[in-house]
């Protein structure tokens, strides 16, 4: 009887252990952090959610297509893609505020929703409490060093979810959940372990 109760217990906790805690998601990384010239921002796996992270060289933010570097082959961009959340959203995100934790994108992000969409996202753009990044990885997604971006905004506060991956991003674009704003934007930026964002000052 009592190897059969241990047995039960280990289940249970095994079991338990599947189950996000409550305080999870105010664990989620937020806000850019810098390296010198460097800034280094949290995104998501878009293929399976998880976290990862990105470091773009300030000078290479966006690239110039009138120079040698900011001239990219299109087949060697990969796409990113902004999710931006409408006022009263809850939840913690890649970026949170205007001008908040990423102060050299988030307002222009934020006036683009406001300015689109403001039967969704209102008239006031700081009020828009954020937005997420979403990029594929290497050997799971569409890869590159060269980034293109898009800006994703919801198309009704009925369509609003949190979207974190590329399924659940087609699947809303397919529902008319959401209308995606190609902004010709590149820049180039590398994929870096959590420490190297941590050890970074609070932009």
């Amino acid at each position: 009887m009592r190897l059969a109760v241990r047995g039960f217990a280990a289940s249970v906790l095994a079991v338990l252990a599947l189950i996000p805690s409550a305080g999870s998601a105010a664990a989620l990384p937020s806000g850019e952090r810098t390296h010198g010239n460097v800034s280094v921002e949290p995104a998501y796996n878009d293929f399976d959610g998880s976290i990862v992270y990105l470091q773009t060289p300030n000078r290479l933010a966006p690239l110039n297509p009138t120079q040698p570097i900011g001239a990219v082959n299109h087949n060697a961009v990969a796409p990113l893609y902004l999710v931006v959340y409408p006022p009263g959203t809850p939840g913690t995100f890649n970026c949170m505020g205007n001008p908040g934790n990423c102060p050299d994108h988030n307002p222009t992000i934020a006036g683009l929703a406001v300015a689109t969409i403001p039967s969704v996202y209102g008239g006031d753009a700081a009020a828009v409490p954020g937005h997420d990044h979403l990029v594929g990885m290497p050997r799971t997604g569409d890869f590159n060093i060269a980034w293109r971006v898009y800006v994703e905004l919801f198309t009704s506060t009925a369509a609003v979810t949190h979207i974190t991956t590329l399924a659940q991003l087609q699947a809303a674009k397919t529902a008319g959940g959401l209308s995606e704003i190609d902004t010709g934007i590149q820049f180039v930026c590398s994929v870096v372990s959590e420490q190297n964002y941590l050890s970074g000052a609070p932009a």
